[in-house]
């Protein structure tokens, strides 16, 4: 399968607002409605292309780790299948490096990454070692990363729709009062970021206005990120590359400001531990890597880049299994379990 121009200006407008209606979307796209719903189904039903929500990992509101994995050279797929089996390791990724696994994990506190995270990793047959780098300000994350295929009026008109987008105000409030009957939507939106209060409703039993309410004080409340992602091998930028780096004292933000104007960017954060600065890439090739590395020293004069770790497979991303070849395969881990999804 391959995508055409069409499908991929379809996939940069949900990637600038994940739950656009086709009506709107047809006035960007300047196709109909019942088409870009049918394109969508045929990428999603592939798994070129799915629509989620994760938590959002605002260390203001809840807890993000990088966690580096060592393991047993003859249990290293045993060790990697329990590690992504766990809901609060939200992205499993194969490194070459000197690390065997890069986690990116997500908790709502310390306590609950000490309990429900490292207490397991303790108890994984196999697994050697781990070093855990703590998110302190998360600067750019992979939602905001987009493909270059709009045209400028599109973007414009894109804008325009979005100013009134369902759950536009991601940051709007505070995340620790939604009751767990406003939680119990999260897996529905796990699975599929479009979903519907008359989708939720359904599978939980409960009224479409109830739901409704509900899912409306969700997406205020700012602990969702909701993003469009896409196979790596459509994107172009089939190579991953993640530096550990150490930006001086009191430069972090003007060093956030500067990655952002770097396309290729897909997260930046700083970070306890030996380095204080992570930068996440997608690439065209490796060869690419030192221009990279090139551009980041052009940026942020006085960044020492102190290790390059380039990912050999993506095995989970945000809660979504991967195939071999970076599609979804449909199953999502959620509150403890692997679901089979309907990708």
């Amino acid at each position: 399968m391959e995508l055409s121009e069409d499908d991929l200006a379809l996939i940069q407008v949900l990637q600038v607002h994940p739950r656009l209606g086709w009506a709107d979307a047809a006035k960007v796209l300047g196709v109909h409605a019942t088409t870009l719903a049918a394109r969508w189904e045929r990428l999603r039903s592939s798994g070129a292309a799915w629509v989620t929500a994760h938590l959002a990992g605002n260390p203001q509101q809840m807890l993000l780790a990088f966690v580096a994995v060592d393991c047993e050279m003859n249990q290293r797929d045993a060790v990697t299948a329990q590690l992504a089996a766990l809901p609060e390791i939200v992205t499993v990724e194969e490194a070459a490096s000197n690390r065997d696994l890069m986690l990116t994990v997500i908790t709502r506190s310390l306590e609950e990454f000490s309990t429900n995270v490292v207490a397991r990793l303790k108890a994984i047959e196999g697994l050697t070692k781990y070093q855990t780098a703590l998110c302190t300000r998360l600067h750019t994350s992979a939602d905001e990363w987009r493909l270059n295929i709009l045209d400028k009026a599109q973007l414009a008109t894109l804008r325009t729709l979005g100013q009134g987008a369902e759950g536009a105000g991601r940051h709007a409030a505070a995340a620790g009062d939604l009751p767990s009957s406003h939680l119990a939507l999260l897996p529905f939106l796990a699975r599929d970021g479009r979903a519907t209060a008359a989708d939720i409703a359904r599978g939980l039993g409960r009224h479409p206005a109830t739901v409704q309410r509900q899912l409306n004080r969700v997406l205020a409340s700012g602990i969702l990120l909701f993003r469009c992602e896409l196979a790596q091998r459509y994107s172009s930028f089939p190579v991953t590359c993640q530096w550990f780096a150490n930006v001086p004292a009191g430069r972090h933000e003007e060093a956030a400001a500067a990655f952002r104007t770097i396309s290729n960017v897909r997260l930046s954060a700083s970070t306890t531990g030996p380095t204080n600065f992570v930068i996440i890439m997608w690439l065209q090739s490796l060869a690419d890597v030192m221009t990279a590395e090139l551009a980041l020293q052009q940026k942020v004069p006085g960044i020492e880049l102190v290790e390059s770790v380039v990912m050999l497979r993506t095995v989970k991303r945000v809660g979504w299994m991967l195939n071999e070849d970076t599609t979804a395969s449909g199953a999502v881990v959620h509150a403890g379990t692997l679901d089979a999804g309907d990708s």
